[in-house]
């Protein structure tokens, strides 16, 4: 190349190094999450010995959708299970505003100071469209979550019928193997599915408030059957009255719903979360309820009937995951949605030709995944 044309506007300079094509922050961000992996023993002797930031780690590997993950967190529930059952398990629910976490810390600040170790998990919910979750119940239970006797773990309820996380179950096992003797469930709200809380936890209590309109209709009717307790909350001030007429109307409508298997008898009673007025008569009553069940042996039975209905749950959930994870699936799905919208089969059709192809490609090897 001659000087001349060194010197033309047509020269093409040395330019700079292109950057990578891979995010190198996001790279070393997976790498360091790798790294903070615990091994299987590491987790568990964490676990027994009490470590909530062990305990938190292995929760989120239980929420985690990633299938290493996965297999990992069934290692440790199961090396956790033989260390589990020691709790009393309580299901809270009520409609949004009711008051239940205020309830919930009202009850364990009580609890903790008779040196109580109490964990609760709070079921946030989950957006359809954008599967955000606020988690904010360690805001709203800001003085119980300062105490050292007590754990607080918000979770997504990732869109699962009835604001329950699909993985509670697995949850409850890890943190009564890390020595909480009192686990509750608190729920996103009243919903067709709470029947889900009550299948895993001993004594499923029900929030109310009074002055909302006709309280018997303000709430589902299968709802008040399987409740072991109705609640009658932010009973002070002006509202004493009718939180106290609420209470009554409540009892009455209790009388006409068939009698439970446990024999229990379900109760209504009051209380102020604000003022403490009533709480630990209520936790009398779960204590009482407990020695009940114990004494006729309706706890024990419940309990092994949850493990059951966990084994089935668990399996109705890896069929549904292994079938839309499918990539053949996956494929004929959009075709299939094409020719219903077409109005070329009907949504019974596709789905029974979807089923098929299911079935088809199944070799029946067991799977790891």
């Amino acid at each position: 190349m001659t000087s001349q044309n060194k010197k033309s506007a047509l020269h093409v300079n040395k330019g700079i190094d292109q950057p990578s094509s891979m995010n190198e922050r996001l790279l070393e961000k997976l790498k360091s999450r790798k790294k903070s992996l615990l091994s299987i023993d590491e987790y568990v002797d964490g676990i027994l010995s009490g470590d909530r930031v062990t305990l938190s780690k292995a929760i989120t590997l239980v929420e985690s959708n990633l299938g290493e993950h996965y297999e990992t967190a069934q290692k440790i529930i199961e090396r956790c299970l033989p260390y589990s059952g020691n709790s009393i398990r309580i299901g809270i629910t009520g409609v949004p505003g009711v008051g239940k976490s205020s309830f919930i810390e009202a009850l364990g600040n009580r609890l903790t100071s008779k040196d109580k170790k109490m964990a609760v998990l709070a079921i946030d919910p989950s957006s359809e469209r954008s599967k955000g979750s606020i988690l904010g119940d360690k805001t709203r239970m800001e003085s119980l979550s300062g105490s050292d006797k007590a754990f607080i773990r918000p979770s997504p309820s990732a869109g699962s019928l009835g604001g329950v996380a699909r993985k509670t179950r697995e949850i409850i096992i890890l943190c009564e193997a890390a020595g909480f003797d009192h686990v509750f469930v608190e729920t996103v709200g009243v919903g067709q599915s709470e029947i889900a809380v009550h299948s895993m936890v001993d004594f499923f209590l029900l929030l109310m408030l009074s002055g909302a309109g006709d309280e018997l209709q303000g709430i589902k009717r299968g709802i008040m059957e399987i409740s072991d307790a109705i609640v009658i909350n932010k009973a002070d001030g002006s509202n004493k009255n009718a939180a106290s007429q609420a209470a009554i109307n409540y009892a009455n409508a209790l009388h006409l719903f068939p009698a439970k298997e446990s024999g229990w008898t379900p109760r209504t009673q009051t209380c102020s979360s604000i003022t403490g007025e009533g709480i630990l008569d209520i936790w009398e009553m779960v204590l009482e309820y407990i020695a009940f069940t114990k004494n006729n042996k309706y706890f024990y039975q419940k309990r092994q009937e949850q493990e059951k209905f966990r084994m089935y749950d668990s399996i109705n959930e890896r069929l549904k995951n292994d079938f839309y994870q499918n990539p053949k699936i996956r494929e004929l799905q959009k075709e299939m949605e094409t020719m219903i919208i077409d109005q070329k089969i009907s949504a019974y059709v596709a789905a029974q030709r979807l089923f098929s192809a299911y079935k088809k490609g199944y070799t029946g090897s067991e799977s790891n995944k």
